[in-house]
């Protein structure tokens, strides 16, 4: 078991959520892709086996096959790649059960839902058939139902792409329990294995067990090739007889006798759910002939016996006794008696010969009717069931073709006709189906629904079902795919299924608002989107950080579409001059100042006089200086206060001692205002 916290990212995209199961071979991962922001299946092989070569090998090869099957009903492969020392796929998620839950917690099913499933499972294999793919392993474990109780087929880890088989022989791969006999046997397999293991998964479905287990593998192998299976309805009384001969039909241990394909598997099951929807069952539309033990004993379809008649001799009749000879009047009527009795002799001579003729009539018809026997049905059958069917009834064959709407080798006419009586020996004519001919599937991905519609009647095919799929690399609208695919070679008149891209699948716009611009570019190009940027000057938010986007967080977009973001800046820096408020009114002064973008403070100083109060007497930067909008300015602004009154006057001091005067021999030289005063 790979130990994967959750947590991990795998090969720096997936980010893993936690486990969904362990298989044979590898471990399967709930993991989100963090470029694409959905959740997807992460498969890691297993590390004892990512050293053998051969595993490794079926490991890439799961994911080249099951890459170019895009089908709605097979779980889609996305990537691989390499991680830790082993290698991973990255596949679609299905939410939802296993059908072997489903057959555990409800089997045994209901016929017609039996019916459904089994038919999903089948148009998946019949596409992958068409694109060469076989299965190899088709069990209940790989098949995934989703909670509209629609069937999805995953795990192509050992099917055969192409002509390439790397499995030695006498090998076995795949599981026990759903082994065709040829593969239990190590033979080489072909579309007829599936068949067979989708013949299991019906039994079991409709019975709620396998036909064939045993604690030991190869005990369960040798029963698929030498044992009969038990018959469904002895295990499951309510089973429809239609349904169960379908399903003893897909368990033939010859290949040759199983359903010739997916397509004839599903002619089958759908006659039978209508006849279990209708409740008249009607002829089968294929021969179903259900091979007890591989003895070549038919359980379905034998000649009916032959009918019984009863005999055509009718009771003895009692002897005449003619009258004896009477009197005279007797006599004389001998003449007349006597003609009479010649009559009468010619009357009982003619019935003798129509006795006789009658029972030379009925010896004949007994002697040949007890060689007759009916003649089989085998119309709608195909040409070497009906063989078989004739022969093993004592006829011979002739065989004629000619062209019809019904699939090549399907007989649509027979002489003598289905329910007639005719001698052992008696060469029966088939007519058998030449085909419609054949038409080549136009190249239709890429093209226009309407136009591909036109191209396939033209080309003598009918459209068939339109579906829509996500494709990362075609438009809407346009086909994506179609069923059977382009340049295939099909029966004139058969049914195209288209797969239209409803374009990549859409991803949530992650929210970068309040983010940096380097980070919210990278949220955007992780999750797959262009970005474009553009600024705006606000002081509301740190310069460089995004403060709006379109379209919002939460949007459903296609990847690749473009997601713009604004970024803040600042306002751009510049310098103004400053007005000269000096002498002006205070009031005046501040309205100035601030309409020039400056702000404003403003202190007192005391004046002595009237006229300076109120009156700006200095500012600071200088008017006529440069500043910055918003630089504050502050102004002093004259305040009058009355100076204070002397009452004493001053008394001069008289010096005791004359101060005698010092001559300097410099003079001394005043400066006023900047100027030299010279004393005289």
């Amino acid at each position: 078991m790979t130990e994967v916290p959750e947590g991990t990212v795998v090969d720096g995209r997936y980010r893993v959520v936690g486990r969904l199961g362990t298989g044979g071979m590898a471990d399967v991962f709930l993991a989100e892709d963090q470029q694409l922001g959905r959740k997807l299946a992460l498969k890691l092989l297993h590390q004892r086996f990512a050293q053998d070569p051969g595993f490794v090998e079926r490991f890439r090869r799961e994911a080249q096959a099951a890459a170019g099957l895009q089908h709605p009903n097979v779980v889609s492969v996305y990537d691989r790649g390499a991680y830790d020392s082993t290698y991973y796929i990255a596949m679609e998620y299905v939410p939802g059960r296993t059908l072997k839950q489903v057959i555990r917690e409800e089997a045994p099913v209901d016929p017609v839902r039996a019916i459904d499933l089994v038919t999903e499972i089948l148009k998946a294999v019949r596409f992958a058939h068409r694109h060469g793919v076989i299965h190899r392993d088709l069990k209940p474990q790989n098949v995934i139902v989703d909670d509209a109780d629609h069937a999805k087929v995953t795990d192509f880890g050992i099917a055969r792409a192409g002509a390439s088989d790397m499995t030695e022989t006498g090998s076995i791969l795949g599981t026990a329990q759903y082994l065709s006999p040829e593969q239990a046997q190590g033979h080489a397999v072909s579309p007829s294995s599936d068949l067979y293991s989708i013949g299991v998964i019906l039994y079991e479905l409709l019975t709620g067990r396998v036909p064939f287990d045993a604690e030991a593998a190869v005990t369960v192998a040798i029963k698929h090739v030498s044992e009969p299976p038990i018959a469904p309805r002895t295990l499951h009384p309510v089973i429809p007889p239609e349904l169960e001969q379908v399903a003893l039909w897909s368990l033939n241990k010859k290949p040759a006798d199983r359903p010739a394909s997916a397509e004839e598997f599903l002619a089958a099951l759908k006659h039978a759910r209508a006849a279990i929807v209708s409740g008249v069952p009607g002829e089968r539309p294929t021969a179903m002939t259900a091979v007890v033990a591989g003895a070549g004993v038919a359980a379905a379809g034998a000649a009916a016996a032959p009918l019984a008649y009863p005999s055509a001799f009718p009771e003895s009749t009692p002897a005449t006794t003619l009258p004896p000879a009477g009197n005279g009047r007797a006599l004389q009527q001998e003449p007349q008696q006597r003609n009479q009795g010649r009559r009468d002799l010619w009357l009982w001579l003619g019935l003798l010969a129509l006795l006789l003729a009658a029972a030379a009539a009925a010896a004949v018809f007994l002697l040949t009717s007890a060689n007759q026997v009916t003649v089989p049905s085998v119309v709608d059958k195909r040409l070497s069931v009906a063989e078989k069917t004739l022969r093993r009834a004592g006829f011979k064959v002739t065989i004629g073709r000619a062209r019809s709407t019904r699939a090549a080798g399907v007989v649509i006419r027979q002489n003598p006709p289905a329910r007639s009586l005719a001698n052992q020996g008696t060469t029966v004519r088939l007519t058998v189906s030449a085909g419609p001919g054949t038409s080549k599937v136009p190249q239709l991905r890429g093209t226009p629904l309407t136009q591909a519609e036109g191209l396939i009647r033209h080309a003598g095919l009918k459209v068939g079902k339109v579906q829509y799929v996500q494709d990362t690399a075609v438009p809407a609208g346009v086909v994506s795919s179609s069923s059977p695919f382009g340049g295939e070679a099909v029966p004139r008149g058969t049914a195209v299924e288209l797969f239209v891209s409803s374009g990549p699948p859409k991803v949530s716009v992650p929210g970068v608002t309040g983010e940096t611009e380097v980070v919210a570019r990278a949220m955007l190009g992780a999750a797959g989107f262009t970005v474009t940027v553009t600024t705006k000057t606000t002081a509301g938010a740190p310069a460089g950080t995004v403060v709006s986007q379109i379209p919002g967080a939460g949007t459903q977009l296609t990847p690749g579409s473009t997601v713009s973001i604004v970024v803040a800046q600042k306002p751009p820096i510049t310098t103004v001059t400053v007005p000269d408020v000096t002498g002006a009114a205070a009031s005046q002064a501040r309205s100035t100042l601030t309409a020039a973008g400056f702000n404003v403070i403003q202190t007192p100083r005391t004046v002595t006089r009237k006229a300076k109060s109120g009156i700006v007497l200095s500012q600071s930067p200088a008017g006529g200086s440069s500043a910055k909008k918003g630089t504050t300015v502050t102004i002093v602004v004259g305040s009058f206060s009355k100076p204070p009154t002397s009452t004493t006057p001053t008394t001069p001091t008289t010096p005791t001692t004359p101060t005698t005067p010092t001559t300097p021999t410099t003079p001394t030289t005043p400066t006023t205002g900047g100027r030299v005063a010279r004393v005289p």
